[in-house]
């Protein structure tokens, strides 16, 4: 398969929304990190899993039904299950920075999380822990962001169909998009077991590539043509996002914004949502824009938007990757074979 003659232009950022902040913990040992989204002032969250093997942490409280309505920081790590430890850490940096939720005997972070698996990459006790996401929140800036080998998509990679020996490396990347005065923002983990595909093109830019590892194959069309995929474990990999806007919402809307986000994950990663995959969409509104809310028709639009194009940064902005007898080509390495 051919891929796109150059990777997309810059796409802006989730901190470009008003009250968000963003911090990457590296491990580079191994490599293995972790990543957090701040909303020092509180921000109305949703949430929406659409894999079949999440890996989560206090998301039933994100359930509109469900009395917490704003949450003040969420964290994406790999590490597999080990990295819900990170969240600790975040849980501290924000009570020393007195923020959270006040219930009298004390002010409690509500720091929702999710993890992704990485533990292929390199030696797989090094994970991300309490340190890691103090380490990430004490990094947090409003300014631009590193992406692609960072964070949590430090040791991430995509196209696992066939076998780790034919993936690529994956990564994290950020978008937004504005319209009339409000805008929207993703910050993507992308660890997909599918293909990452440019939704303008329907190629696919990073994922499963040949037997011989020289192109891309082309999963979809691979697997109707009856190749056999390789036994997979479920949670062995996993798409994270959280989407932010600065538009007022209540956590119904909150949460219909994550469900949208899957759109633009589906539109870029084929397949997508599987029974190995444990893809998780966080949002949040921070309610400080000075412009109307544009209505939920359009916010969704803007969501699935953000969230397609930060997946592709994700894989444009990745490096290549050695790690023991695992290669991992980047996007921009295959695309330079022509």
């Amino acid at each position: 398969m051919s891929t796109p003659a150059r990777p997309p232009a810059p796409a802006g950022a989730i901190t470009d929304v008003l009250g968000i902040a963003v911090g990457h913990f590296t491990d580079t040992r191994r490599p293995t990190g972790c990543s957090v989204v701040l909303a020092r002032g509180g921000a109305v969250g949703g949430v929406d899993v659409r894999g079949g093997a999440p890996g989560t942490r206090e998301t039933d409280l994100l359930a509109p039904a469900n009395l917490v309505e704003r949450v003040h920081a969420v964290l994406l790590a790999g590490g597999s299950a080990f990295g819900l430890a990170a969240a600790d850490g975040a849980m501290r940096w924000l009570e020393e920075q007195g923020i959270g939720l006040d219930v009298g005997f004390a002010t409690i972070p509500i720091v929702p999380a999710a993890v992704l698996f990485d533990l292929p990459v390199g030696d797989a006790r090094i994970r991300p822990d309490a340190a890691a996401g103090y380490a990430a929140c004490a990094a947090a800036t409003t300014q631009a962001l590193s992406q692609g080998n960072v964070g949590a998509g430090a040791g991430a990679m995509v196209g696992k169909v066939f076998g780790a020996a034919r993936a690529m490396k994956g990564g994290i990347g950020t978008a937004s998009v504005r319209v009339n005065g409000v805008t929207v923002g993703a910050l993507v983990a992308c660890n997909a077991l599918g293909d990452v595909v440019d939704p303008d093109t329907g190629q696919p830019v990073a994922g499963a590539r040949s037997p011989d590892g020289a192109h891309l194959w082309g999963t979809r069309r691979a697997l109707l043509a009856g190749d056999i995929p390789r036994p997979l474990l479920a949670g062995t990999n996993t798409t994270l996002a959280v989407i932010a806007t600065d538009a007022a919402l209540t956590k119904v809307q909150a949460s219909r914004l994550a469900q949208a986000g899957h759109d633009g994950l589906a539109r870029t990663i084929n397949p997508v949502h599987t029974m190995s995959d444990g893809d998780t969409v966080f949002a949040l509104a921070t309610g400080l824009a000075q412009a109307p809310s544009p209505g939920m028709m359009v916010l969704a639009t803007m969501a699935a938007e953000a969230t397609a194009r930060a997946v592709l940064q994700a894989v444009w902005a990745a490096e290549s990757l050695s790690a023991g007898a695992l290669r991992l080509p980047s996007a921009r390495e295959m695309a330079s074979r022509g």
